[in-house]
């Protein structure tokens, strides 16, 4: 009977972790689907811009514009790694990770061995992890920008960002994240923030895109260059934050369905475990009374 007595405890304590999954599935799915608008809302405009801005630089051969698509040995690097403050999602925080880790292994090994890569990492999970690099150097005035994410904050790290290229103080910039696609699927992307670089379509044209430029072009790009990168990177954060909420979400319906079916396995077992218990009761009343008859 204590056997039964255990089994009966693990059913009840997996039966409240499903009931804790099952809510938390149902958090992530509210939260995803605010984030998902947010993003699908955004992408079109961000998509565009990106490409009027590559084009802009093609077809201007670097004569303004300049200060952000100005190439330089690349010494100090400064990559920005997008993580959730949160676990209890799936792979999502170890891809990105992962995803970080390859670009610096195959892309910088030679700037981190002399100190000149800094990471600037938005979520906890990516900074709990890179902290113990000694060779890195970091950022941590940002950690928690995920925290009520809103334009406005975006827009004050990034514009930071370009002033940090301007000033020449880091020579390229990467930004490392989760793309959204759907709640089951993010693709883990790196993306170069800075400098910008005209598109891959762009430089394989022949010819080159006609701007009439009003009321000049150092002037226009002066103002829309910064724009288009400010919403860039509140477009890299808004993927980020969907893609969380939808790997949470199918994680923790994962974990519920992998919890009913360790409840069921454990009855099984209970009821298995229950019947052989009566049966040996029984058999020892039968046995008692035949010895009883056996004396009389």
């Amino acid at each position: 009977m204590a056997n039964l007595k255990e089994i009966r405890i693990r059913i009840g304590s997996v039966n409240t972790t499903q009931q804790i999954t099952k809510a938390m599935k149902l958090v992530a799915a509210s939260k995803l689907k605010r984030a998902q608008d947010r993003i699908l809302q955004m992408r079109p405009y961000s998509e565009k811009l990106n490409e009027i801005l590559s084009n802009l630089l093609s077809s201007m051969e670097g004569e303004a514009g300049a200060t952000f698509s100005k190439k330089r040995e690349e010494k100090n690097v400064l990559i920005v790694v997008l993580t959730s403050d949160k676990g209890l999602c799936g792979g999502f925080n170890s891809n990105i990770i992962k995803a970080a880790r390859k670009l610096i292994t195959e892309n910088y090994a030679a700037q981190k061995k002399a100190g000149n890569v800094t990471l600037l990492c938005v979520g906890k999970k990516g900074y709990d992890f890179f902290k113990k690099d000694t060779e890195l150097r970091f950022i941590n005035d940002h950690i928690s920008l995920m925290a009520g994410l809103s334009f406005d904050k975006s827009q004050a790290v990034s514009q930071s960002l370009m002033n940090a290229f301007a000033d020449a103080k880091y020579d390229v910039i990467e930004l490392v994240y989760a793309k959204f696609k759907n709640a089951a699927t993010q693709l883990y992307s790196v993306e170069r923030f800075l400098p910008v670089e005209p598109s891959a379509d762009s430089k394989t044209s022949k010819t080159k895109a006609d701007y009439i430029f009003e009321p000049n072009k150092e002037l226009l790009l002066e103002e829309l260059v910064p724009k288009i990168l400010n919403t860039q990177f509140y477009k890299a954060l808004l993927d980020t934050n969907a893609s969380e909420h939808g790997a949470r979400m199918v994680a923790m319906e994962s974990a519920t369905n992998n919890a009913n079916d360790l409840i069921r396995s454990l009855k099984i077992v209970y009821n298995r475990e229950r019947q052989a218990a009566i049966t040996k009761e029984i058999l020892e009343i039968v046995g008692g009374a035949a010895a009883l008859e056996d004396k009389g």
